[in-house]
């Protein structure tokens, strides 16, 4: 089965994703993350200079995702493990087979929390400069996700409230995930020579 997490920075994907882990009750589940297929050099992806002019990724439009990798990646964790897990800006994306139950999960925090747990995470903890991280929020990333991450919300088969404990999260997402692969066993059936009508 193929579990994917899309929603905004700060949502909490990357934590929701090592609770469902925890709380698998098959194994192994592997988990790709999406800022692991970023492009690293300019000429692929959407590039743009900075203030001093140094070309930067815009790391908040789907087109800087190396997808073919990705989905490279996807086939093979599929093959070798019975769950995987994709989170990122743009899990949704993600190609899987059709042959393989799949549950999209969109993980809804609004935008002001969202905001406050990246200050937190980049600049109270780490060191990235909180000026800096403002204005490209108000200047590309708030547009960003409204055009790129919001919209893929009517694909996903599950919203869930990312404010919601991570344990909380990956009971109600596992339920989901065997309902559905329930529901696609019995689809299945209901295709073949002497199944259901």
């Amino acid at each position: 089965m193929l579990l994917t997490l899309t929603g905004g920075a700060g949502a909490g994907k990357t934590t929701l994703a090592g609770a469902l882990v925890a709380a698998a009750a098959e194994g192994p589940v592997r988990v790709l993350h999406g800022d692991d297929y970023w492009y690293a050099e300019p000429g692929r992806g959407v590039w743009a200079p900075d203030e001093a002019g140094t070309p930067r990724l815009d790391v908040g439009d789907p087109r800087s995702i190396d997808a073919e990798r990705l989905d490279a990646d996807l086939g093979a964790a599929l093959a070798a493990a019975p769950v995987v897990i994709v989170e990122g800006l743009f899990a949704r994306r993600a190609a899987s087979p059709r042959s393989r139950p799949r549950l999209d999960v969109f993980v809804d925090v609004a935008a002001d929390l969202r905001l406050a747990r990246k200050i937190e995470r980049k600049c109270v903890v780490g060191d990235f400069p909180l000026a800096v991280l403002l204005r490209n929020y108000v200047e590309h990333r708030r547009d960003a996700h409204e055009r790129h991450v919001e919209p893929l919300r009517a694909d996903c088969g599950l919203t869930v409230d990312g404010t919601l404990a991570p344990e909380v999260l990956a009971r109600r997402i596992w339920t989901a995930a065997a309902a559905e692969a329930l529901a696609r066993r019995g689809r299945g059936a209901a295709g073949r020579p002497g199944g259901a009508a």
